[in-house]
């Protein structure tokens, strides 16, 4: 494998998130703290000169042109030479419909790495445009900063929050972010908070009562790992995360995990793997 063109699609945490409102158009404005792990997929390039784009494995049940790498793929190849192509292998760990944005960090990997590797030379400001229409967490991969985030996600303000480890648990279910933001019994109106507001407010997760109602697994999670840590869903589920102070603990716990569930340790990570790889990428051409 040339690890020169093998780029990662890190996992992504909510810390918080909390629903403000909703807008004309359907979405929602939510205030949340995105932060990295150093766990999530990895992304294999070979630029070529045949003007496609290929990607291996198939996912099931998506077709390629509904397949996010391939849609971002797509988006960046008008500012590419004429001939650019690429043939993309993926190296999935992340499941779908989890909360950690693997289809989301796919498709911003794929923008950030074919930008350098195509020498498109876009800014991360006109990546993360692009990457918007993909979804409303693309823009966070992008940038690869821990995030106090607003809007519809997309409103950045840098943070730096603890970098404990976390056990996360899968509970073996995808949940579908659109079910869940279309729920009539999802809060739409918690107030908004300033920055300075965060250390001493009551933070939550708006979605996670409503998924609970929904998936019992999710709900089954939270319950077991409670016992062991402090525990939160992230985004709308399915996973739960829990914080630890040494990766020993959190790995002595994850010991205990029920057959019926699924986890791994990651430590949290305010610049992400994906920004990381792009520094050491650029420096080695200076």
């Amino acid at each position: 494998m040339n690890t020169e063109n093998t780029w990662p699609a890190p996992a992504k945490l909510n810390l918080f998130l909390h629903i403000t409102g909703k807008l004309d158009n359907g979405y929602h404005t939510l205030q949340t703290i995105f932060q990295f792990l150093d766990h999530g997929d990895t992304l294999s390039f070979s630029v070529n000169q045949t003007d496609k784009i290929s990607i291996a494995p198939d996912v099931v049940g998506i077709a390629l042109i509904d397949n996010l790498i391939y849609r971002a793929a797509i988006l960046l190849k008008p500012y590419a030479n004429k001939n650019a192509g690429v043939h993309i292998d993926l190296d999935k760990v992340l499941p779908m419909g989890a909360g950690l944005g693997g289809g989301s960090s796919n498709a911003a990997t794929t923008l950030v790495a074919l930008n350098h590797l195509w020498q498109t030379n876009l800014s991360n400001e006109k990546l993360a445009q692009l990457g918007l229409s993909l979804g409303a967490d693309v823009p966070i991969f992008v940038h690869g900063f821990a995030a106090f985030a607003q809007g519809v996600g997309e409103d950045l303000t840098p943070v730096t929050p603890p970098t404990p480890y976390y056990l996360v648990i899968w509970p073996g279910i995808s949940v579908s972010t659109a079910d869940i933001f279309q729920a009539p019994d999802l809060p739409r109106n918690t107030p908004m908070l300033t920055l300075e507001q965060l250390a001493t407010a009551q933070l939550g997760n708006d979605c996670q009562q409503v998924t609970k109602n929904r998936h019992p697994e999710v709900a089954s999670a939270l319950d077991w790992l409670i016992e062991y840590a402090p525990a939160k869903m992230t985004g709308t589920g399915s996973c739960v995360f829990g914080e630890f102070d040494s990766e020993q603990a959190a790995n002595a716990a994850l010991e205990k995990l029920p057959n019926s569930m699924h986890g791994f340790v990651a430590k949290g990570m305010n610049s992400s793997p994906l920004a990381i790889k792009l520094a050491q990428q650029q420096s080695s051409l200076l």
